[in-house]
């Protein structure tokens, strides 16, 4: 049980670092969807899709070397050799990035049905935000958690606190100081939410420059060799993860009317972000164990762990899936005041369910990361992708932005699937399937039950969520005791 301890440690205070930022990020969702802060719904829709170019390229410049740097950081003797190659390597990437970015920008402004003048900060904050990832990675790895959090979440309220400046009160200033009426311009409010994000993320980098000058740069290209051929097909994975997480606004924006495609997009991204609640927990869940399945890989039965990892995992997730639907409106109200884009919150029980999906999926692929099989990530992830593609091509037509939700739950779900089945076959590990299917079904049927049916009853939402408690505690007492004396 001393492993857990450590494990539920690290993962609380990496929750901090992954929930705090997140919540204070849903400041952003009040701030951007406050009446009044943007011209209409369809504003919002043209930040949601800057924003998921900002997922999908930040894939291509980490290239899957984040991964590789923990794998190979547990496995190598010379930790050294390890953190110079790979600090090396982004940073020439990163570089090349940025020249090549900067030459194209017009071409990527079409490409990506962007305006232009985004472009340039677009750039910048991937730039700095590619330079600190082996920085952030290699405090992971050392169990510096503290310093990660005081880092992640200062970013984070650098841009809120920037974004109430300049959407909330920079206007007002000018009106009444001709100091703040030098830097107010009017109808640039999406160009402020970008420059927030700039000046957090310079920020950010700036403070973690003394792993630059403390590190010793040693460059090694046969290990260099080794942790790409490991990060690939976490690379191909990623790519095949950020089209199943952004892709659908692109397609949303393609494939419905130019009349009504930014205003849906908008609604659907408002909505998505109530689904972040799981999005959370499975984050700070998986910050947690990941250092914790690769250190304890060569332990004395480490599958049983594992086995009991997901078990926890399931039984969080299953509570949180049914908490969330329960108070969804009461969420909507504090989270996104602005009524205009409520029509949307049909999707938040599914994409709640498919990002539970998914954090199963990253627990059950400890078996492909541990066993150096990260050829099947790729594989898996890029099924899911193409599920993710078909679907919405199929569904967005006939059901707008519920059809990239119906996707994203049908991608998210055939991953979980694949991962156990294959797992079952590379690297057997003891899970409990018959107790967390029940827990998962239980609340699916609870949830679905309370949002379709009794929606605002809370009395009922209530004690739907006694019943499962109480479910939960008939069958794990026993392990709740064990803790419990530790």
């Amino acid at each position: 049980m001393s492993g857990f301890k450590t494990l539920f440690k690290q993962t609380f205070i990496y929750g901090l670092a992954t929930v705090l930022p997140r919540m204070l990020s849903f400041l952003l969702v009040w701030i951007h969807t406050k009446q009044g802060v943007l011209k209409g719904v369809a504003d919002y829709g043209e930040v949601s899709i800057i924003y998921s170019v900002f997922i999908i390229l930040n894939v291509i410049l980490a290239f899957g070397m984040e991964t590789a740097f923990f794998r190979f950081f547990h496995k190598e003797d010379d930790k050294e050799k390890v953190v110079g190659t790979s600090t090396i390597t982004l940073i020439i990437s990163s570089i090349i990035f940025f020249i090549v970015a900067i030459l194209f920008k017009s071409q990527i402004s079409e490409l990506a049905k962007v305006n232009q003048e985004y472009i340039d900060i677009v750039i910048w904050v991937l730039f700095l935000d590619a330079l600190v990832i082996i920085p952030f990675a290699w405090l992971r790895a050392n169990q510096r958690p503290m310093r990660y959090t005081v880092l992640k979440v200062l970013n984070v309220c650098v841009n809120v606190g920037l974004n109430l400046f300049f959407l909330l009160v920079l206007k007002d200033l000018a009106n009444i100081s001709p100091v703040f009426d030098s830097i107010y311009i009017s109808n640039f409010e999406i160009n402020y939410i970008f420059i927030a994000n700039l000046i957090a993320s310079a920020l950010t980098f700036f403070l973690l420059i003394p792993f630059y000058t403390e590190i010793k740069y040693v460059f090694n290209i046969a290990l260099l060799k080794r942790m790409l051929t490991y990060a690939f097909p976490v690379l191909i994975a990623g790519i095949a993860f950020s089209i199943n997480e952004a892709f659908d606004r692109f397609l949303l924006d393609d494939l419905l009317p130019e009349n009504i495609a930014k205003t849906e997009i908008g609604m659907y991204s408002a909505c998505y972000k109530l689904a972040l609640f799981m999005t959370l927990f499975a984050t700070a869940y998986r910050l947690g164990i990941e250092p914790y399945f690769f250190s304890h890989a060569k332990s004395e039965n480490p599958q049983k762990n594992y086995a009991k990892i997901l078990e926890f995992f399931v039984i969080l997730g299953a509570l949180i899936l049914l908490v969330v639907v329960v108070f969804a409106d009461i969420l909507k109200i504090i989270f996104i005041p602005n009524d205009a884009y409520w029509e949307a919150m049909w999707i938040v029980p599914v994409l709640l369910l498919a990002n539970f999906c998914l954090g199963i999926y990253h627990n059950l692929s400890v078996w492909y990361k541990i066993t150096d099989k990260t050829k099947f990530g790729a594989y898996i992830s890029v099924a899911g992708a193409m599920v993710t593609l078909a679907l919405n091509f199929w569904l967005i037509p006939i059901m707008s932005y519920k059809g990239s939700a119906l996707a994203t739950l049908a991608a998210y779900g055939f991953m979980m699937i694949l991962s156990y089945f294959f797992g079952r076959k590379y690297y057997p590990i003891p899970y409990n399937l018959k107790k967390m299917v029940l827990y998962i079904l239980l609340s699916i049927g609870l949830s679905g039950l309370s949002f379709y049916q009794f929606r605002e009853n809370y009395i009922i939402g209530i004690s739907m969520l006694i019943v499962f408690l109480v479910i939960v505690y008939f069958f794990e007492k026993n392990e709740l005791k064990k803790l419990l004396k530790r």
